[in-house]
């Protein structure tokens, strides 16, 4: 039974830059999938919905998504997992963990800007995975590039080949739908958010055509579709499964256009759930044992509640509620009586759940980020790295009454990995490392509403924080003493030298030849 729950399971991430329309589209496939009635991106002045998938306050302020959410839905005989993960680059690290819970990538292009460097970024992660990867060109209802040259952009930016699925006829205020190459028939465009638009079927040899768009875009169309058979090889699903090839589609999310013909492709050609690697072995999802891991920690969803939601991707078996499982760092046993699973805002208890699925375990502290679930086996899930930060800055109580609440907030942001706290051996002070500048408000902003604990920052100028290891126990003493205003420990308790530029780091690396600096916590 289990092999066939499998099998129809989808989990995949989409990822792009800021305002490529990933929220839109993520709302749209919720809209297909029955999960809403009706869209939530109101974009006008006096009304301002929020999309059912972006949580917390100060998302709603700045219009960005900064958790990674996670949404299942039905789609016909298939189970879609979705995680949407924060376009925003200061929150890239929790992106590139979402990668590792996931079996496919649709990546949102917009149409108009083209390749962007965040993209260009993840989809170096999605390379180093060989993760295969679908991508939706955006916003084709707006004046943007020509687009074969966006296709050659694709393909010189995101080092990958691509293949058209779709094509637009026409875009901008003149866009006329896209036809659809890998189903063969023809998508008239009516610019309605809430409208399904019609397909056409209808033979493109024919004057049949004609009729419904006229001659002149008849014919170019033709020979767009011509140049296409003649440019780009036949669709390979063998290339996308290895991440070779990428398909692409054309439409606009926000007018829920071109949006069912990706889905209706992606549940057809997308892996089931993959095979995972283990430091101790390669996990085959239909084993049929429990494993999974978490990759990411969230506080708070609920903000009645205040709990922390630990996300368990499941890599093997079936999960059953209150069954005993073994926390492997712990070596403890436990179970858990309320596992959630998640549609945007409504959380939903479950009583089982296979290979493929996300889940929510209640946490109060128990787990950290890359911790491993198993009935028994002593497994260890790699592949959850934590970045070198490149700002940094001293945290400082503003508030002496409530220094319990602050130590509080700080653990708990920091088990969800949205930055990463140093204590500095000399003077004792708390340091906080993050990958950009809005993280910085986002701490204060949650300790502040979550926590009620306030925070000052102080400056600090820092060029790396390099874990260090050493087989010389002399000559790492012999750093240690003579860094020791630079020295700091990481939550975990490991040495981590915090070099103030280049220079010094290179000098360091020069005088003590048997010392390894580190640049990820993964070593």
């Amino acid at each position: 039974m289990s092999n066939i729950e499998i099998e129809r399971r989808r989990t995949f991430a989409i990822i792009a830059h800021p305002d490529a329309g990933k929220t839109s589209l993520t709302e749209k496939l919720l809209l297909f999938g029955g999960q809403i009635q009706v869209a939530g991106a109101v974009k006008s002045n006096k009304i301002k919905k929020t999309a059912t998938s972006d949580w917390m306050d100060i998302e709603k302020q700045r219009g960005i998504s900064v958790t990674t959410s996670v949404m299942e839905f039905d789609y016909h005989d298939y189970k879609i997992n979705i995680l949407d993960t924060p376009g925003h680059q200061d929150f890239a690290e929790d992106t590139y963990r979402t990668l590792t819970a996931v079996d496919s990538v649709i990546i949102v292009v917009d149409g108009a800007k083209g390749v962007e460097a965040q993209t260009r970024k993840l989809m170096e992660v999605c390379r180093m995975r060989n993760t295969p990867v679908i991508i939706f060109v955006n916003k084709m209802d707006r004046e943007g590039k020509d687009p074969f040259d966006l296709l050659d952009e694709l393909e010189e930016e995101l080092h990958i080949a691509v293949r058209p699925l779709s094509f637009p006829i026409e875009q901008g205020i003149r866009f006329k739908g896209v036809y659809n190459i890998y189903e063969n028939n023809l998508n008239l465009f009516q610019p309605s958010k809430q409208m399904v638009t019609e397909k056409v079927a209808v033979d493109i040899h024919t004057e049949a055509l004609d009729g419904h768009i006229g001659k002149p875009l008849a014919d170019k169309l033709r020979t767009d579709l011509e140049l296409i058979e003649g440019v780009y090889p036949e669709f390979d699903r063998e290339a996308y499964m290895k991440g070779e090839l990428a398909p692409v589609f054309f439409g606009s999310a926000l007018n829920n256009f071109g949006v069912q013909e990706l889905l209706d492709c992606f549940v057809e050609i997308a892996p089931s759930p993959r095979p995972v690697q283990s430091e101790e072995r390669t996990v085959q999802p239909d084993e049929p044992k429990f494993t999974g891991f978490v990759f990411k920690i969230t506080a708070n969803i609920d903000p009645n509640h205040r709990s922390c939601i630990a996300f368990c991707k499941i890599c093997s078996g079936k999960f059953v509620r209150n069954a005993p499982y073994l926390h492997v760092r712990h070596n403890k046993t436990m179970r858990f009586s309320s596992p959630t699973q998640f549609m945007a805002q409504r959380k939903t208890t479950i009583d089982e759940a296979y290979a493929g699925d996300i889940i929510g375990l209640p946490d109060n502290g128990t787990f950290k980020i890359g911790d491993t679930l198993t009935e028994g086996e002593k497994l260890h899930f790699r592949g959850l790295p934590s970045f070198s930060p490149e700002m940094f800055k001293y945290i400082e109580n503003a508030d002496p009454m409530r220094q319990k609440q602050l130590s509080k907030g700080i653990d708990q942001l920091m088990d969800e990995g949205v930055a990463q706290l140093f204590v500095n051996q000399f003077n004792g002070r708390k340091i906080i490392g993050t990958v950009g500048q809005l993280q910085f408000e986002v701490i204060q902003y949650r300790l502040l509403n979550e926590y009620n604990a306030s925070c000052r920052w102080e400056p600090l100028s820092l060029y790396k924080a390099c874990w260090i290891e050493s087989d010389d126990a002399a000559e790492l003493d012999a750093f240690m003493k003579r860094k020791y205003q630079y020295m700091a420990k990481d939550r975990e308790g490991r040495d981590v030298f915090l070099a103030d530029s280049a220079y010094v780091l290179q000098m360091a690396q020069m005088d003590f030849k048997h010392i390894k600096f580190h640049f990820t916590s993964e070593f």
